[in-house]
């Protein structure tokens, strides 16, 4: 009887078999000897570069942030009207949503001695021809 070759099968290279393939199992093979040669040290590669790539559009996002809101001069509240009785409130930047409290507990007490039992619902009025949502 004849002995075993001791030579490994290798599947002969046909017409069929195209380059991608070629590669795909060349790198199969090599990925087993070097997993961070070749699957780390890319993965690590892609995500620096990428954080290199995102600095500026993230700058970009905040140089627009700080044009849209930017501290006024003395001259520019003065001739906007912003300055206050003292003339000191020129150039403090503005919230027209915020509501100014003299004190926090003051306005606990306050909204402590409203009758939460006794209220009446209201509908808001609606503009001509917009849905007012009752069916």
């Amino acid at each position: 009887m004849p002995a075993f070759q001791s030579k490994t099968f290798r599947r002969a290279t046909t017409e069929s078999s195209s380059l991608g393939e070629r590669i795909g199992a060349l790198y199969r093979a090599r990925l087993a000897r070097h997993p961070f040669i070749l699957f780390g040290l890319p993965f690590i590669t892609v995500i620096v570069a990428g954080s290199f790539a995102l600095t500026p559009a993230a700058a970009l996002r905040y140089e627009r942030y700080d044009r849209k809101v930017k501290q006024l001069s003395k001259e520019e509240a003065f001739d906007l009207g912003l300055k206050g009785p003292d003339g000191e409130d020129a150039g403090i930047k503005r919230n027209p949503r915020r509501r100014i409290v003299g004190d926090e507990k003051e306005e606990y007490y306050r909204l402590m001695a409203k009758d939460l039992d006794q209220w009446e619902q209201k509908r808001v009025e609606r503009f001509k021809g917009e849905p007012d949502g009752r069916l």
